[in-house]
């Protein structure tokens, strides 16, 4: 399908982003997978060729492309010729906007520089072992002691946790309302900061995901990103556009899957026929194309929106659980179509597969997208039973 949103930038861009994720990344994903993190090195090869942060001011080494176009692009090229476990996105788009938005004049001369060159890696901790979804529950706490913030607990499931060199915690700082939340942000080397294990996971092995712990870490005044007791709102305000990316990635790993499969069904025999001769094979390839292209229609509609700053949380909810649930039946139908071999991890899709069971939990799982969505058509149980105290009153 004709995908028209993009000029002739950005296919210029789409070039020169392929080529170097072949070269300096790809190549790598085997080696990665098996050491279970990225070499740093990664970072500052993709800010040399300037990938990372491209929203960034010029002044601070940016590009200064605000257009989310960009950002899809690599996603996509990624998903293809690079790493999944390269968590690119997760710095420049996920994170880095925080400190381009929140952040004073004075917190972005120091930071973003080398969050552009790749210099510092970025993370943002909000999960904890028991606050997932649910960020009101929130247990890590930072009490303002005048000159600086004391900040404990821990966090859990945290990517990049093992690189990061910066990053934005979430701690609670008003225990009176659950939505008493602040962001500070915390540099490697802080007294009281520690890192704990880099977790096991079923898939994207070459991704580090950490357990962090604050024991009483001196925070700095000059470390509160955005407003004191907001960080809540902070939070809910770039949510949307993670949700956003989770489904640019989602799609772009689904697409990845059908390529490479559809090229081994061209070839693989069976019974003296190809796979992709038999009807029934064929059929799930036409739906898979279907499923995807209308998907794909869908995702870039949200993408414009979004650069037109009209991107609804109930749409980026949309586009995240129909395209993590579709990056779901692709892989599975994929690995099927590629019989014993999809078990086998030296075939890329069994790779894809578990990566793929992620997408639908993180960045909001797919039941808090139903829920957001039926929210959206006046389905709230919560402002039922607030009614039903208001008239009983």
């Amino acid at each position: 399908m004709e995908r028209n949103i993009f000029d002739e930038e950005h296919d210029m861009f789409r070039d020169a982003a392929r080529s170097f994720l072949m070269k300096e990344i790809g190549p790598n994903a085997d080696r990665w997978a098996e050491q279970e993190i990225v070499d740093r090195e990664a970072f500052l090869k993709a800010g040399e060729q300037g990938l990372l942060c491209m929203w960034a001011d010029e002044k601070y080494g940016g590009a200064g492309f605000s257009d989310f176009r960009y950002e899809q692009i690599l996603l996509e090229e990624n998903a293809r010729y690079g790493d999944v476990g390269f968590f690119i996105f997760l710095h420049s788009r996920l994170v880095g906007p925080y400190i381009g938005e929140l952040g004073t004049d004075e917190q972005k001369a120091r930071w973003l520089p080398k969050c552009v060159s790749g210099e510092s890696i970025l993370a943002v901790a909000m999960t904890e072992p028991g606050a997932g979804s649910d960020i009101s529950g929130i247990r890590t706490k930072a009490d303002d002691k005048g000159d600086h913030y004391l900040l404990n607990g821990s966090k859990t499931f945290i990517s990049n946790g093992i690189l990061a060199d910066l990053v934005i915690v979430a701690a609670k700082t008003d225990a009176a309302s659950s939505h008493g939340l602040s962001l500070l942000v915390v540099e490697r080397g802080m007294p009281g900061f520690e890192r704990g294990r880099n977790l096991k996971k079923m898939g994207m092995h070459s991704q580090d995901t950490a357990e962090l712990f604050f024991n009483n870490v001196k925070v700095p005044k000059q470390n509160l990103l955005g407003e004191w007791n907001r960080g809540f709102y902070h939070l809910m305000h770039f949510l949307a556009e993670e949700r956003l990316l989770s489904a640019v990635g989602a799609l772009a790993n689904a697409e990845a899957a059908f390529a490479i499969t559809l090229d081994y069904a061209k070839e693989r025999q069976v019974f003296g026929m190809k796979v992709a001769d038999y009807q029934v094979n064929r059929f799930k390839f036409a739906d898979m194309r279907t499923e995807m292209d209308v998907a794909q229609s869908f995702i870039d509609r949200c993408v414009m929106n979004n650069n037109e700053g009209k991107l609804t949380a109930d749409d980026a909810a949309k586009a995240k659980l129909y395209a993590t649930e579709l990056e779901d039946r692709v892989t599975d139908t994929c690995v099927q179509l590629h019989g014993g071999n999809g078990y086998m991890d030296e075939f890329p899709i069994s790779r894809m597969y578990t990566a793929a069971r992620v997408s639908r939990i993180y960045a909001g799982s797919s039941e808090i997208m139903r829920e957001i969505i039926s929210r959206s058509l006046g389905l709230d149980p919560r402002k039922k039973a607030k009614k039903s105290h208001a008239d009983a009153a």
